[in-house]
C-alpha cells in the first residue's frame, strides 16, 4: 500500500494523457480522407482536431458540458468540428459517418447499447475504432500491468522532462472502474460486431476495430 500511495504521489505531480498516446495508432487505422467522422466522448477535442484533418466533417459529442465549451474555445473556426453536449449511446446523431471514434469512455457506457448504436451509425466501408478500458482478472492482464508500472514511470518523466506539469483535462468523467474483464468485452464485442479485432496494450488499455462490410441498403425502384 506504501508503494501505491508514492505512485499515486509521483503520478499526480507528473500527469500525462496515456489515451493521446493512441491517437496516431488510432489514425494509422484509418482512410487518409473520408467524408465524415463522430468522436465520442470527445473531451477538450484532441482527437476530433486531429480527425478534421481527414474529414469533411466531424461530429464531437460529450456529456460534460463544461469540457465540451473547453474544445470549442481551443478548436479555430476554420477546423469543421461540431461539438455536441449528449449522453452516449441515446444522444448521438441519427446520421451515418466513415469513421467513428471512442477513447477510454465506453466502460462508462451500456456496453450493448453503446456498440449498437456504433454499429448502426457506421455507413458501409467505414471503420469503428475504440480505445478501451477493461477489469484486470487475468494472468496476461496481471503481467502486462505489472509491466506497464515502470515505463508509466519513464513516460511521466519524459513528457514532463523533470517538471510538474498541469492534470491533462482531456477528460473530466469521474473515474469509474472498468465492470467488465477483457475476454468479456472480446466475446460479446464479437457477437455484436463480426470481424471485430480486439487486442491488449500496454498502460491498462485495449484496442477494437471493426470494419462495416455490409453492403448499402438497397431501396427498391420507384
Amino acid at each position: 500500500m506504501t508503494l501505491l500511495r508514492a505512485l499515486d504521489r509521483f503520478h499526480a505531480g507528473r500527469p500525462w494523457d496515456h489515451n493521446a498516446r493512441f491517437h496516431p495508432w488510432i489514425l494509422r487505422r484509418l482512410p487518409p480522407r473520408v467524408g465524415s467522422a463522430l468522436d465520442v466522448g470527445c473531451g477538450s477535442g484532441d482527437l476530433a482536431r486531429l480527425l478534421a484533418a481527414r474529414a469533411g466533417r466531424v461530429d464531437a459529442v460529450d456529456a460534460d458540458p463544461a469540457i465540451t465549451a473547453r474544445a470549442r474555445e481551443l478548436t479555430p473556426p476554420a477546423v469543421p468540428v461540431t461539438y455536441l453536449v449528449a449522453d452516449a449511446p441515446a444522444g448521438l446523431p441519427e446520421r451515418s459517418y466513415d469513421v467513428i471514434t471512442c477513447v477510454a469512455v465506453l466502460h462508462h457506457l451500456p456496453f450493448t447499447e453503446a456498440l449498437e448504436a456504433f454499429r448502426d451509425r457506421l455507413a458501409p466501408g467505414g471503420t469503428l475504432v475504440v480505445v478501451g478500458v477493461s477489469r484486470e482478472r487475468t494472468p496476461v492482464d496481471h503481467l502486462l500491468g505489472i509491466v506497464s508500472i515502470p515505463l508509466n514511470i519513464v513516460m511521466a518523466l519524459l513528457k514532463n522532462r523533470g517538471r510538474r506539469a498541469a492534470r491533462p483535462v482531456s477528460m473530466t468523467a469521474p473515474n469509474r472502474p472498468p465492470g467488465m474483464t477483457f475476454p468479456e468485452v472480446a466475446r460479446e464485442a464479437r457477437a455484436l460486431l463480426p470481424g471485430a479485432r480486439l487486442r491488449r496494450h500496454l498502460f491498462w488499455r485495449h484496442t477494437l476495430v471493426w470494419r462495416n462490410d455490409r453492403p448499402p441498403l438497397q431501396h427498391p425502384a420507384t
